[in-house]
């Protein structure tokens, strides 16, 4: 069947490229299938590995294993520091600054750290609407948790100081947004109508002393913690045991970077975990439609429009050959 006809449902009207970024901050545990997936596997078949943690803003040293999804991991860090799982935000991977490129996604390096950022002052702001774009990117923590990956200098939000990169986007307009995607939140973000203020509540991480002063770009880690150096990854998967599995080959990181990209310029979103999803998907599809199939089979909520399809097939493409 060619392309687009009669696959699936079609999208809507796309996202501006500043709303909203995935996980899935890109995570590769989505909210509505940790509902839908298998039972947890027995203790005794998970990976026997542990790793090392800390609250971002400061606490000993815990050590946790047997997890394999991300909700079962925040339920170990809930554990290991007497707090309840639903109060981490995020986690970042070697640093316990709020730095977006350090986001713990789907994969964990078997050496990583593991820095778990949880919540802290609640706000609430007003905020005019007055161009078509606020500026945000969005992304979400993989068990119903949205917030800022990324504020565009110049916008309307950057000029709002109490705003910043990591705060949770906790309701707009009073509509509660606990439990939402990523792209849910931005479809939201980029539907309000301009000309108009709105009320936005958040909730920011909490920030150790060295920190509060800074506002985070989200581009750059400079902890003075040591990187994890391990080739191998914990996978977490919202559907069976979390497995190890080696990093990524120079294509596949080549052609996630791309399709991450990609996401971005047509959803206004960013999950560098969906983006190797497709990849996965895509690197053994011999065409775009046996691409396009398999991706409504695994992915059809998202409801992909058939061009991005095309050009995530193309950068898989030439992600293969060596032109990216």
């Amino acid at each position: 069947m060619p392309l687009g006809l009669g696959r699936r449902k079609k999208a809507s009207p796309l996202v501006e490229n500043e709303e909203a970024e995935p996980i899935r901050a890109g995570l590769n545990v989505s909210e509505g299938a940790a509902s839908e997936g298998l039972p947890p596997p027995p203790s005794s078949l998970r990976p026997r590995l542990i790793f090392h943690t800390q609250l971002a803003h400061g606490s000993p040293t815990g050590r946790i294993e047997g997890f394999s999804n991300v909700r079962e991991l925040y339920a170990k860090i809930g554990e290991a520091f007497g707090i309840p799982p639903a109060e981490v935000m995020f986690c970042t991977l070697n640093t316990h600054k709020v730095d977006m490129e350090k986001l713990l996604g789907g994969q964990i390096g078997l050496e990583d750290f593991i820095f778990a950022h949880i919540k802290g002052q609640r706000k609430e702001i007003e905020v005019y609407k007055g161009e078509d774009a606020l500026g945000l990117t969005i992304t979400d923590n993989g068990a119903g948790y949205a917030f800022i990956k990324r504020i565009r200098e110049g916008s309307i939000i950057h000029q709002i100081q109490v705003i910043n990169v990591g705060d949770m986007i906790e309701s707009i307009n009073g509509h509660g947004l606990i439990g939402c995607r990523h792209y849910e939140v931005a479809k939201m973000l980029k539907e309000l109508p301009k000309g108009k203020e709105f009320t936005i509540k958040l909730v920011e991480p909490l920030k150790a002393f060295d920190m509060i002063s800074q506002r985070s770009g989200g581009s750059r880690s400079g902890s003075g913690v040591q990187l994890g150096t391990g080739r191998g990854t914990l996978r977490l998967r919202s559907k069976g045991p979390a497995t190890v599995e080696e990093l990524p080959s120079a294509f596949e990181e080549k052609a996630i970077e791309k399709v991450d990209d990609l996401l971005e310029s047509y959803m206004g979103i960013r999950d560098s975990e969906l983006a190797a999803t497709m990849v996965e998907l895509g690197k053994d599809k011999k065409n775009p439609d046996e691409f396009a199939e398999a991706l409504d089979e695994t992915l059809g909520d998202f409801a992909f429009p058939d061009e991005f399809v095309f050009d995530v097939w193309g950068a898989i493409g030439d992600a293969k050959v060596g032109r990216l």
